[in-house]
């Protein structure tokens, strides 16, 4: 990959849409990570008003410490960053004492991390349009098109999606040309949804180095039965993946009515 000029065309990109829809700059949710990280370096590179937005709900410090250096960084190379934090802990726990938590379900973890994901959308839409910025995606190509691991509505609602082309190895290439903190970079890879320290790779099954190369072969029309071992393993566990979180990654479907019946 040729990343400087990879950098050059989605800064370009970055400030060409956001010229031509007429908006001030960008919001960007600032984890921790290293898809946040590189998300907020491409924006603030494009000299346009960047602000990076912490949102921690219950998060754990070391994410916290990350997000900070990662900002304070930032603002010394780039006059057009800002910050703000909005702690959602008190907001999160008052949404839970609202609503009825049915403590024996599955699904409870999951739904509430959702609604981690979608507080966040929220919060970041607020400041978007108080100052007429955009809200910048931080998904990745593997996350976003190839396992759907994003909340809908979550961190799936954005204006635009900077590196949803680029894998997840691409990433971490471009936040080293970006100079991205080395803690953010040697950091395993989480959502931090769930309050404790599990990683992606705790949810999924599967690394991501893994999940490209699945990626990769059910491109080229490879099936299970042509792998043995781990393999085998890690090529289901992203066809299960890509196949049941297709809703997030297909249009919304709409329900045409017959012209007789209008």
């Amino acid at each position: 990959m040729q990343t400087e000029k990879v950098i050059d065309h989605i800064v370009n990109w970055l400030k060409d849409y956001a010229t031509k829809a007429n908006m001030e700059g960008f919001v960007v949710g600032v984890s921790g990570g290293i898809d946040s990280a590189v998300t907020s370096s491409l924006c603030a590179k494009t000299g346009l008003r960047t602000l990076c937005v912490e949102m921690p709900i219950h998060q754990a410090p070391d994410q916290v410490t990350r997000a900070r250096k990662h900002i304070e960084q930032l603002r010394k190379r780039f006059a057009n960053v800002t910050d703000i934090e909005v702690n959602l802990t008190r907001v999160f726990e008052e949404f839970k004492s609202s609503v009825p938590v049915v403590k024996a379900s599955p699904q409870l973890d999951l739904s509430l991390a959702n609604t981690r994901a979608r507080l966040r959308m929220s919060t970041l839409y607020y400041f978007a349009g108080l100052h007429r910025y955009l809200v910048a995606g931080t998904g990745n190509k593997v996350e976003d098109f190839g396992v759907g691991f994003y909340t809908k509505y979550g961190d799936g609602g954005v204006d635009l999606s900077p590196i949803a082309d680029l894998l997840k190895s691409q990433v971490y290439e471009l936040g080293k040309a970006l100079q991205v903190p080395q803690s953010i970079i040697d950091a395993p890879p989480t959502d931090g949804l769930f309050g404790d320290s599990r990683s992606d790779e705790d949810q999924l099954g599967a690394s991501y180095d893994e999940l490209e190369w699945a990626m990769r072969m059910k491109d080229e029309g490879k099936t299970p039965e042509d792998f043995t071992g781990r393999e085998k393993e890690a090529f289901s566990i992203f066809l299960r993946f890509n196949t049941v979180n297709q809703h997030k990654m297909l249009p919304i479907p709409v329900c045409n009515i017959p012209v007789g019946l209008l």
